[in-house]
């Protein structure tokens, strides 16, 4: 028994300790090397270094590009407070250089100071991204100028002072040469990146950011960048446990790239909100919406610090802009209506304005613009005849003479056209009772003319009628105080009663081409002192075709009839 609990013993595994340990760097300078180049984009570098000169209560910065032995460099001057001094009244340079990862910023944060910005003890490694070396100066108390020097690749960094007449105040930044791949980079673009980049940080700390660039010979001023289109005001303010966010949105013209951006504090940390899930649907991806999200309780990734953690903080930020959400997608619906209301009154205007110069230009005799089908009380089809003469001045208009129904309303253009046929008639007025016109209706001094048709094809010995329109400078008919003269300039035809605006004209018996000339004379007005010499007098002329045989002429239909081209 005992033998057989010494074997099962024997056989049964050792259980293992359970260890347990803290997390350490094994080669610190590469991960110094990790730090400095995880920052992709050169030109968020060098808004770092401006954001630097702005947590240091910088009023005024320039930054210059220049050329210097062949090779170009940027330099960035402030007037701010520069690098806290250690205890000898020194820029504390050796704090900066061996504390990194370890910002004064975050202690400063800590302690409650509001407006600053970084936090990670890593911003100056970035000008790996930007050029070969790094220099810092900076003033002491002590009346003299301290530089700090750093060169990409080189783990080591150099101090140096040197005595001045007058120490600068503030701090000046050197990066050069600057890498092949951003030689090209021009004042205008990074003007335009840090507009963007830096919008509201540059409006809140009321700084003045002016670029030199003296590659180029031009200078620039960073303006905060404006949205186009139209603020959108009152919006639901979106609230959480970590603060309130801030919401400037614009409303404009749809378009595919317009979406808004999203902001830390006044830094753009992601140039378009579509790139985050929550936002990649409507009303985000409308295209209508530019502006600013700010929410400055987020997580930056170290790194690039051009994104956010996706940590509690987002996931509220998401839940607070839900009542906005709704708020965008109403106003969306209402845009959308508005602008279909909108095409719907242009469309009328359009088919409105296309029907009158229909009625003034086309001829009559190859447009019959009246008649329309309709159904009686019975329901049997039957078409509609053309009145010869109207019985309210309101419901016709006179074309060429005769009275029509008036189409250019809004009122026939939108009826259906078996309600016209069933629209009760007015009361008929007096037969000998006179249609007084209206001020406007009264035709002005005679302008032009025209024969209807201008072209014609006859067959020999055939005849055909002509008609004369003469009309104001508005268009209205012209019928008084007038006389017409037709003559035939090429070709012969005769013309039978010349007497008035109709004339009938009988084709020979050989085909050829005729010119048909008309002259309409208006006789001034007896009232006033005028001579015979100034009566108004206007030509028109027609071409006829006479031919000995003419193609059959197929009836028209409902598809061959409307409105050309």
């Amino acid at each position: 028994m005992g033998k057989s609990n010494a074997s099962t013993a024997k056989n049964t595994p050792r259980r293992s300790k359970n260890t347990a340990g803290k997390l350490r760097i094994g080669d610190d300078w590469n991960a110094i090397r990790i730090i400095a180049l995880s920052q992709s984009n050169p030109l968020k570098a060098i808004a770092e270094f401006i954001e630097n000169s702005i947590d240091a209560q910088a009023r005024n910065i320039t930054i210059t590009r220049f050329r210097q032995s062949g090779a170009a460099y940027l330099k960035i001057v402030d007037d701010g407070n520069g690098v806290p001094l250690d205890g000898e009244n020194k820029p504390d340079f050796q704090y900066v250089a061996t504390h990194i990862c370890d910002s004064v910023k975050r202690q400063l944060k800590a302690r409650g100071d509001q407006g600053i910005q970084g936090e990670f003890g890593i911003g100056l490694l970035s000008f790996w991204t930007v050029g070969e070396s790094l220099s810092m100066v900076c003033a002491g108390r002590d009346g003299k100028s301290h530089e700090m020097r750093m060169r990409r690749g080189n783990p080591g960094y150099e101090l140096t002072s040197r005595r001045t007449l007058l120490a600068n105040t503030g701090t000046q930044l050197t990066v050069g040469p600057l890498l092949p791949g951003i030689r090209s980079m021009s004042g205008d673009k990074l003007q335009w990146y840090l507009a963007s980049e830096l919008r509201d940080r540059i409006r809140t700390a009321k700084v003045h950011i002016r670029i030199c660039d003296r590659m180029a010979r031009t200078e620039y001023n960073v303006e905060p960048r404006e949205f186009d289109g139209r603020l959108l005001h009152p919006l639901p303010i979106p609230n959480t446990e970590f603060g309130e966010v801030y919401v400037e949105l614009y409303l404009s013209e749809p378009q595919p790239v317009r979406t808004p951006s999203l902001y830390r504090g006044g830094t753009r940390v992601i140039e378009r909100i579509t790139e985050l899930d929550f936002f990649n649907r409507p009303p985000w991806t409308s295209g209508q919406f530019a502006g600013v999200i700010d929410a400055p309780f987020l997580n930056l990734t170290p790194g690039t610090r051009t994104g956010v953690i996706h940590d509690q903080h987002l996931d509220r930020l998401f839940e607070s802009l839900t009542p906005l959400e709704t708020a965008l997608l109403e106003i969306v619906e209402q845009q959308q209506r508005v602008a279909l209301e909108k095409s719907n009154r242009d469309t009328l205007k359009t088919i409105q304005k296309a029907f009158k110069e229909a009625l003034l230009i086309l001829p009559q005799e190859e447009y019959d613009w009246f008649e329309v089908y309709g159904l009686d009380h019975q329901g049997a089809a039957h078409r509609r005849k053309r009145p010869q003469q109207a019985t309210d001045p309101e419901d016709s208009v006179v074309f060429d003479g005769t009275a029509a129904p008036r189409i250019a309303g809004d009122d026939l253009l939108n009826e259906p056209l078996a309600s016209q046929s069933d629209k009760p008639s007015k009361a008929p007025s007096t037969a000998e009772e006179p249609q007084q016109k209206r001020f406007f209706e009264h035709a002005g001094p005679l302008f032009s003319c025209r024969i209807s048709p201008m072209t014609a094809t006859m067959a020999v010995g055939s005849s055909r009628n002509f008609q004369a329109t003469p009309r104001d400078r508005n268009r209205r008919m012209v019928d008084e105080r007038l006389s017409y003269s037709w003559a035939v300039i090429d070709g012969s035809v005769e013309l039978n009663a010349v007497n008035g605006a109709a004339v009938n004209v009988t084709a020979p018996a050989e085909p050829q081409l005729v010119r048909l000339k008309l002259a309409v004379t208006q006789a001034v007005s007896l009232n006033r002192r005028h001579t015979q010499n100034e009566d108004i007098v206007v030509e028109a002329e027609a071409v006829i075709t006479v031919t000995d045989s003419l193609l059959p002429i197929h009836p028209k239909t409902n598809t061959q009839q409307g409105l050309p081209n």
